[in-house]
């Protein structure tokens, strides 16, 4: 049995790290550092930790601030609320100058569970990915998540990452793994057709690929962790080399993983891109595995895809 961890747990576990590592770190909070294991980085850098109240918007505006005086802000809340809530000031104060802040918004996806459609954020990677000079990093397991937090704290820019409540399967706990913001990692090769996800789909989309070995169909499954800058060439390749692509996303069918590959793929190498998502709906109360059921985003759904997909070559 595999191990399981929350991204967000793995979150506050790499903040922890790097309060050691990089003095330059601050922690902004909207007070949930509890849920969002922000409280992880305070616990031991107490000076450098800022909970800014319910006032998402200004607390991205105090980040950028911040991120001009040579700090390196890591802003936390729910997605909803930083996504949706605060989008202006990542748009106008943080993204439009290039100041060097990471919105690392945690409870994404349906599997926020029984929070309801008002918490289940499942369009922040559209919102985000739709602005310009903004990285969008969505990891797979906790592994990648730490890998992830550490190599945006690295990188000079605006950066969004996107973590879940959830606990999730580990898959990343390889000593080969490397993580590198915008390239994605072929964890399976295959022919006959190219499984793309991103986040907890990855987990999916491996157990989609043991379904389809069992009716004979290769599957190549690729883990897309940064959705932008896209990895348009692993992309392309996949395209050319298997003829269709099925792509998994705990996101809305619109705006996100999906749509990304589509777009590179209709200019480049125009094939079938099946999308498995949440289909232009709201999520609803219930348990995170319930809910990815009842909303089509399990390895059976993809694999159901997978195959119309492959049908759609002869």
């Amino acid at each position: 049995m595999m191990s399981k961890q929350a991204t967000r747990e793995a979150y506050g576990l790499a903040l922890k790290e790097l309060a050691v590592l990089n003095d330059k770190v601050v922690v902004l909070d909207a007070d949930l550092s509890k849920s969002t294991k922000t409280a992880e980085f305070k616990s031991v850098a107490e000076d450098r930790f800022f909970n800014m109240g319910i006032a998402e918007a200004n607390m991205m505006g105090v980040a950028a601030g911040m991120s001009t005086c040579g700090k390196i802000p890591f802003v936390s809340t729910f997605a909803m609320f930083a996504a949706g809530r605060a989008f202006e000031q990542i748009r106008n104060s943080i993204c439009y100058p290039r100041l060097n802040v990471k919105v690392c918004a945690t409870h994404a996806g349906l599997t926020v569970g029984e929070d309801g459609a008002s918490h289940q954020a499942i369009e922040d990677i559209s919102l985000m990915r739709s602005i310009p000079n903004m990285t969008v990093i969505n990891p797979s397991d906790g592994v990648e998540a730490i890998a992830a937090i550490k190599a945006v704290a690295e990188m000079n820019g605006p950066c969004y990452v996107r973590l879940g409540r959830a606990a999730v399967n580990i898959i990343n706990d390889r000593p080969e793994y490397k993580f590198e913001i915008g390239k994605g990692v072929t964890l399976k090769e295959g022919n006959d057709v190219t499984l793309i996800a991103t986040g907890i789909m990855v987990d999916a989309a491996l157990e989609a690929a043991e379904i389809l070995a069992k009716d004979g169909i290769n599957a190549r499954v690729i883990n897309i962790h940064t959705i932008k800058p896209l990895d348009n060439e692993l992309v392309l390749k996949a395209a050319k080399e298997t003829g269709v692509i099925v792509t998994a996303e705990e996101h809305s069918i619109i705006g996100g993983l999906g749509s990304a590959v589509a777009e590179v793929v209709s200019e480049e190498c125009p094939v079938p891109v099946l999308r498995v998502g949440v289909k232009d709906v709201f999520g609803e109360s219930g348990k995170p595995d319930e809910l990815l059921k009842a909303y089509g985003l399990t390895g059976a759904d993809i694999a159901e895809k997978a195959k119309k997909a492959v049908n759609m070559k002869k």
